[in-house]
C-alpha cells in the first residue's frame, strides 16, 4: 500500500474535522429568534400603541412583577386600565419556519378578578405600523387564554392561511386561578403541533385533522351499506340452551307463611280469641262494604322472572360495522400547510374589562428543549410564588371580614336608629309635669305629661308634633 504524503495527511485530517463540525452543527445548533424576559431596556424593544387612544379607550401597561411573584426582581407587564384595549408590539429578526419547528412561548400571570377579556399573543407578517397596532392588524398566528365569567375559559389557537383565520376546532381550555402559567406552542415541519402548559402537555395533533383549513382526505362513503352477511352480534342465545321443566308454572307471589292470623278492622273484636286464618276468607266478610278477599301475599324467591336462555359469544361476530373512507375529490395537499408568513413582529393586544394581568417571558426560537429549559428555571421559584400569594390572600380575605363586620355594624346602628333606640332625649320636671322632648335629624317630639291628679280619667297629653 502506498503511503500517504505529509500533505495528503494534513488534508485529510482538515476534511475530517470540517465534516465533524457539519455534523455537530447539524445535530445541535438551535436558534433562539426572539426572547424577552422585560429586564432594564425593555421599552427599547417594544412599542406602545395609541390605538383607540384618540376616543379615550386606550389602556397602558407598567413594569412590574405583580403583587405576588417568585421573585420580585423578576418584572414582566401588567394591564394597567379596566375596560381598555391595551397593545404593544416588538420587531424581531424575520421568521420562516419552513423545514424547521416554530415554538411560541410566554407567561401570563390573572392577578385580578378579571371578569372579562383576553390574554393572549400575536406573531404578525409583513410591515406593522407598531403606534397604530390594534386589534385591526392582520396576524398569522393568535396563542393563549381568554375568558368571561364562569363559563368561558377557552384557551385560543388561530392560524392564518392564505389571508383567513381559522380557529382550532378543539374546545381547549386555559388556566384560571392567579398564578403564573407558561402557555407553550409548538408546529412542526410535519404540521403536527403540541400545546404544553406549564411544561404538561395539553393537547396535541395535526394542522389536517384539527382546523378547517384544507377539505379533509378522506370522506365517509355515504353510499357504502353494511353487508346483508355481516354479523355484528357479539354474544347471541346458546342454542343448546333448554328450559327447566316446570318453569313457567312458578308463581310470581305466594301467600304470606309468616302471617299467621288476621283480625278484621272494620270489628272491635269484645272476644280476643277470634281471628280469622289468612288463607281463608273471613265469614263476615262483605265484598260490598269491604271488596274483593286478597289475602296478603309476598315475591316468591323461586321465581326468577320470563325464562332466557344464556348467552355465548357468536362464533361469526365480525365486529361493529363502520362506514369505510373514500378519497376526498376536493382534497389537494398543500405539503407547505405549516408554513406561516415569514414572522417580523410579535405583540399583545387585548381588552379587560378588570386589568391586572403580567405577561412576561415571551419566547420565539425552534427548540422545544430551549423552551422548557425557561419554564423550569422560573419555576424554581414557584413554592416562593405560591406562598406569596397564599399570604395576599389571607391579608384579603381579613380585610374582607373587617368590612363585612363594619357593613353589618352600621346597618345594625341603622336599624336601632329606625326604631327609636338611639335617639336623643331630655327629661325635666317642671313640678306641674314632665316634659319628654327630643330632636334629631329623623324627628322632632315633644310631650307634657301632667302630674295633677286625672279628672275623669283623662291625661293631659299634648305634643306639638307626631313621631
Amino acid at each position: 500500500m502506498k503511503e500517504l504524503s505529509l500533505a495528503s495527511c494534513l488534508k485529510l485530517k482538515a476534511m475530517i474535522r470540517l465534516l465533524v463540525l457539519f455534523l455537530f452543527l447539524e445535530i445541535s445548533v438551535s436558534e433562539i429568534i426572539f426572547e424577552e424576559r422585560f429586564d432594564d431596556g425593555w421599552q427599547s424593544r417594544w412599542v406602545k400603541s395609541d390605538w383607540k387612544r384618540a376616543e379615550g379607550k386606550a389602556g397602558s401597561f407598567k413594569h412590574t412583577a405583580g403583587k405576588w411573584s417568585g421573585d420580585p426582581d423578576d418584572k414582566g407587564i401588567q394591564t394597567a386600565v379596566d375596560a381598555k384595549h391595551t397593545a404593544i408590539s416588538a420587531k424581531i429578526p424575520e421568521f420562516i419556519n419552513k423545514d424547521r419547528t416554530l415554538v411560541l412561548q410566554y407567561s401570563i400571570k390573572f392577578e385580578q378578578e378579571i371578569e372579562c377579556g383576553g390574554g393572549y399573543i400575536k406573531l404578525h407578517s409583513g410591515y406593522v405600523n407598531q403606534k397604530k397596532y390594534g386589534g385591526d392588524t392582520p396576524y398569522s398566528l393568535m396563542f393563549g387564554p381568554d375568558l368571561c365569567g364562569t363559563q368561558k375559559k377557552k384557551l385560543h389557537v388561530i392560524l392564518s392561511y392564505q389571508g383567513q383565520n381559522y380557529p382550532i376546532k378543539k374546545e381547549l381550555e386555559c388556566e384560571t386561578d392567579k398564578l403564573t402559567h407558561f402557555y407553550t406552542f409548538i408546529l412542526r415541519p410535519d404540521a403536527s403541533y403540541s400545546i404544553l402548559v406549564d411544561n404538561r402537555e395539553r393537547d396535541s395533533g395535526s394542522m389536517y385533522t384539527d382546523w378547517d383549513i384544507l377539505p379533509p382526505r378522506k370522506l365517509k362513503d355515504v353510499k357504502a351499506k353494511k353487508p346483508a352477511d355481516w354479523d355484528d352480534r357479539e354474544y347471541i342465545d346458546d342454542p343448546n340452551a333448554v328450559k327447566p321443566e316446570g318453569y313457567d308454572k312458578i308463581p310470581k307471589e305466594i301467600p304470606d307463611p309468616k302471617a299467621k292470623e288476621f283480625h278484621l278492622r272494620y270489628y272491635n273484636f269484645v272476644n280476643r280469641s277470634s281471628h280469622v286464618l289468612l288463607s281463608d276468607q273471613p265469614d263476615s266478610w262483605d265484598e260490598d262494604e269491604d271488596g274483593i278477599w286478597k289475602p296478603p301475599r309476598i315475591p316468591n324467591p323461586a321465581y326468577k322472572g320470563p325464562w332466557k336462555p344464556k348467552r355465548i359469544k357468536n362464533p361469526n361476530y365480525k365486529g361493529k360495522w363502520k362506514i369505510p373512507y373514500i378519497d376526498n375529490p376536493e382534497f389537494e395537499d398543500d405539503p407547505d400547510l405549516y408554513v406561516l408568513k415569514p414572522i417580523k413582529y410579535v405583540g399583545i393586544e387585548v381588552w379587560q374589562v378588570k386589568a391586572g394581568s403580567v405577561f412576561d417571558n415571551v419566547l420565539i426560537c425552534d427548540d422545544p428543549e430551549y423552551a422548557k429549559k425557561v419554564v423550569e428555571e422560573v419555576f424554581a421559584n414557584r413554592e416562593i410564588e405560591k406562598e406569596a400569594f397564599e399570604e395576599a390572600e389571607k391579608v384579603r380575605k381579613a380585610r374582607e371580614e373587617e368590612v363585612t363586620r363594619m357593613t353589618l355594624k352600621l346597618k345594625e346602628q341603622e336599624r336601632k336608629v329606625k326604631r327609636g333606640e338611639e335617639i336623643g332625649i331630655m327629661i325635666e320636671d317642671t313640678g306641674v309635669g314632665i316634659v319628654i322632648e327630643t330632636n334629631t335629624e329623623r324627628m322632632s317630639f315633644k310631650a307634657v305629661i301632667s302630674t295633677k291628679p286625672l279628672v275623669h280619667s283623662e291625661a293631659a297629653v299634648h305634643s306639638n308634633d307626631q313621631c
